[in-house]
């Protein structure tokens, strides 16, 4: 495979550019660095990514900078209106924007307008701004004196987001963002680049005004500028566990306030009297939608008791079935991986699997697709599945299902709670009772009750515990705005002049 960093030369200037969005128009990266931007299906390269310098974050920072007072100062009503109008645009614009993902993602163009949808509702949500941002008031907390709550935005906030939804993703971080008053800079993966520079096309047709969103592409060196950039405020990140770690450090080390999403291992946990049939099409939807490459994806199966069999068959016998291909060409229900070098990483977990004792049950390397030319593997499924091993104790993070077997609910709880992460988990059963238990027990930020992939609607917020999750407020809904703006208090008095006088003792309010 080609290197991933590469100087501008020759060779290359036939390719697609794929460049900045500084204070409302495209930019031209001048730092001489580039990435492949690679199409999955093929495994040709199709466009060349900036790789932005530090003094180009600096611009879009400085950008956003100098229109945060104006748009900070923009009334309520307009902001809600600029709003309303995005959400029109995108909604218009549903298939283009998916088109552009399978491009650069492969995943299917029935994923793709999936995940367009999903980022649409965070959109509807921003609109309802001027309500989300009612305060409280409290009339005569003492005499004559009043207390009321507002919330104010920050000012430059930035959003590092992951390949994975390069359109969603960025859309649960920068409609609130936005929505309360803030400007944005968003760095989003240099895997598949495009989609940012086309939403950033719909938010200035929106009439939201030039420099409060701005795209910086990029890698390494523009993530650790935006870290330590004095000016920004406030970090969003959604990635690994390591880099999210690492993130919320560097950040709020720096002072930022920061909100840092890891990664997952999500576990279903499926009881002997669950529907098998609505159990394995779930396991099946959820492990190997979207090629297995997402955070929310179902990545291990707890089998209790005597559920494991017919499930595992049940499992077995519907992976042939799924239909893997290009993303673009109808009918297809998986596509590619992001890269060679990931369906490899992938791939090699298992042989390595088999060699710590799990069994093989569906080797993906043999599905027809894995000789396609593109970044193609077919779905694995892998049984006895134990702690220790590296299938159960790594985010793969493409399309292997692991089997974990255990004799009682307990063992099972006991398993997911012991687990380093705590994104979201799913019981599968027919009995109300088990599943209330499970969701009081289990130690985990999403729960699904009969449904695999637990991702909360916008008017709720997103976010795991444990080593999912690293700072204080999740994504998105409710905690979104809490996130975006600081709650500012204020004591008013507006007494008589004839009864003022001093008094240096400790206020009263009785």
């Amino acid at each position: 495979m080609a290197s991933t960093v590469a100087s501008v030369n020759s060779e290359d200037q036939a390719l697609r550019r794929v460049g900045h969005w500084i204070g409302g128009a495209p930019f031209e990266s001048r730092s001489g660095r580039t990435a492949p931007v690679w199409n999955p299906a093929t495994g040709l390269e199709q466009a060349r990514v900036a790789l932005a310098s530090s003094d180009e974050v600096d611009l879009a920072v400085a950008a956003a900078k100098s229109n945060f007072p104006e748009w900070r100062a923009t009334p309520l009503s307009k902001r809600a209106e600029t709003m309303f109008r995005l959400r029109e645009l995108i909604d218009a614009n549903r298939r283009k924007i998916a088109e552009i993902l399978t491009s650069e993602h492969g995943k299917t163009i029935a994923d793709a307008m999936g995940e367009v949808a999903r980022g649409l509702e965070n959109i509807e949500f921003a609109c309802g701004i001027p309500n989300l941002l009612k305060g409280g008031y409290t009339e005569q907390a003492s005499r004559g004196v009043d207390v009321y709550q507002i919330r104010q935005p920050l000012g430059v906030v930035a959003g590092i987001t992951p390949f994975n939804f390069p359109a969603m993703v960025p859309m649960w971080m920068f409609a609130n963002a936005i929505a309360c008053g803030n400007t944005f800079v968003l760095k989003p993966s240099e895997r598949d680049p495009s989609v940012s520079l086309f939403l950033a096309e719909l938010i200035k047709q929106a009439g939201i005004p030039d420099g409060v969103f701005n795209v910086i592409q990029g890698d390494k060196v523009a993530v650790d500028r935006l870290l330590e950039h004095p000016d920004v405020k406030a970090i969003s990140f959604v990635g690994s566990t390591p880099i999210a770690r690492a993130i919320y450090q560097t950040a709020t080390h720096n002072g930022k306030r920061v909100q840092a999403l890891g990664g997952a291992k999500n576990h279903m946990l499926v009881l002997p009297d669950a529907d098998i049939d609505m159990a394995a099409d779930a396991a099946i939807s959820a492990a190997y939608g979207s090629a297995g490459e997402r955070c929310m994806a179902i990545s291990v199966v707890v089998a209790v008791g005597s559920v494991a069999e017919p499930l595992i068959e049940a499992i077995r016998e519907r992976i042939p079935r799924i239909k893997i291909g290009p993303g673009n060409v109808e009918g297809n229900e998986m596509g590619p991986l992001i890269t060679g070098e990931h369906r490899d990483r992938v791939a090699a977990h298992i042989d390595e699997a088999r060699s710590e004792g799990a069994k093989v049950v569906v080797d993906g390397r043999r599905d027809p697709s894995s000789q396609l030319a593109g970044f193609f593997l077919g779905c694995s499924l892998l049984d006895e599945v134990k702690p220790g091993m590296h299938c159960y104790d790594d985010e793969i993070f493409g399309p292997v299902l692991g089997v974990t077997r255990v004799e009682t609910y307990e063992a099972a709880l006991h398993l997911i709670n012991s687990n380093p992460y705590g994104n979201g988990t799913a019981i599968f059963t027919r009995d109300g009772g088990a599943a209330r238990q499970f969701q009081f027990d289990v130690e985990v930020g999403m729960v699904g009750i009969n449904v695999p992939i637990p991702v909360p609607v916008s008017y709720y917020s997103f976010g795991g515990w444990k080593s999912s999750l690293f700072g204080d407020l999740h994504m998105y809904g409710p905690e979104g705005i809490q996130f975006y703006t600081h709650a500012k208090l204020v004591t008013s008095r507006w007494p008589d002049p004839e009864t003022s006088k001093v008094d240096l003792g400790f206020p009263q309010v009785r």
